[in-house]
């Protein structure tokens, strides 16, 4: 599930955190106000709204070398040797996984999903509880494991973990500087929680515990309402389709249609599986598109978005 608006924004309030928390003084500012690149946390710009404090230069030679670093933001690949390169040289910096997290969505931007996952772990390594680089790495497994796999458990078992922990630290591993509003933290964390139940309901769907991935698209629907995605409201339909639930099935496939261009693979996949629901149901069909078999539920994995 790739939601570009929101990963901007992921990475946008990560950066927003070290640039408040991390800056240099500027000449221009009065003597005796403190440099928090080279003090550490201040009373009045360090406390973040809520979650863990936001990462930190310790010197200036570190908070130089990760804007040097951060100039690679738009090049996965250069970004992610520069990332390296400064963990080599600040092994115990605090900056470390904001290079990988964003080499991370770099990666995903460009549709590589074995080096997104990479940068995940990377990350994890450093910040184990990082629900960003938890649901990264969970996507990547739960999009790209086949039951054909002789390792499906295990790569669904570790999955389903690192998606249920990246729930439990939304509220307490993002870190959020003062000053955000509120609004922005709660559409950042919904979803983040919408991700994590989406996964959550992908693996389930590929276990063939179809009520159980229905509770799980529900859950992610409801996470972040102002955005729903696309993909996630076919994989509901087609979970209902799989239960012989075909009025129900029905709504969510036509709510696909709705959210998706007909040009593209999940609005094909979509409009195939309503006028497949309309045949069960006996329904008209309104779309000119020939009618495919009524014999089985597409295949809900068109390519993320």
């Amino acid at each position: 599930m790739k939601r570009a608006a929101m990963i901007i924004l992921t990475v946008a309030v990560a950066s927003s955190a070290f640039a408040l928390q991390s800056t240099p003084a500027k000449p221009s500012q009065p003597s005796g106000q403190s440099n928090p690149a080279q003090q550490g946390t201040s009373p009045q710009s360090s406390t973040p709204a809520q979650g863990k404090r936001p990462p930190q230069a310790k010197t200036q030679p570190e908070f130089d070398a990760y804007q040097a670093a951060m100039k690679n933001a738009n090049d996965p690949a250069a970004l992610e040797k520069s990332a390296d390169e400064f963990a080599a040289k600040f092994p115990d910096s605090e900056l470390r996984g904001l290079l990988y997290r964003t080499a991370m969505h770099g990666y995903q931007n460009v549709n590589n999903a074995d080096k997104m996952r990479e940068m995940a772990e990377k990350e994890l390594k450093i910040d184990a509880d990082d629900p960003e680089a938890l649901i990264g790495a969970a996507e990547v497994i739960a999009e790209r494991t086949r039951d054909t796999d002789l390792d499906k458990d295990e790569r669904w078992a570790q999955a389903q973990k690192d998606a249920q922990h990246a729930l439990q630290t939304v509220d307490t591993d993002v870190a959020i500087p003062a000053g955000v509003p509120q609004e922005e933290i709660d559409a950042y964390k919904g979803f983040l929680r919408s991700a994590a139940y989406s996964i959550l309901g992908t693996i389930a769907f590929s276990q063939e515990k179809y009520p159980d991935a229905e509770g799980y698209f529900h859950k992610s629907i409801e996470a972040y309402p102002a955005q729903v995605d696309p993909v996630v409201v076919l994989r509901l339909a087609i979970a209902l389709d799989k239960q012989s639930r075909y009025p129900d099935a029905l709504k969510e496939a036509n709510h696909a249609v709705e959210l998706t261009q007909e040009n593209t693979s999940a609005g094909t996949l979509a409009r195939r599986e309503r006028d497949r629901l309309l045949q069960l149901t006996g329904g008209s069909n309104p779309s000119p598109a020939p009618k495919p078999p009524a014999g089985a539920a597409p295949n809900p994995n068109p390519p993320s978005h």
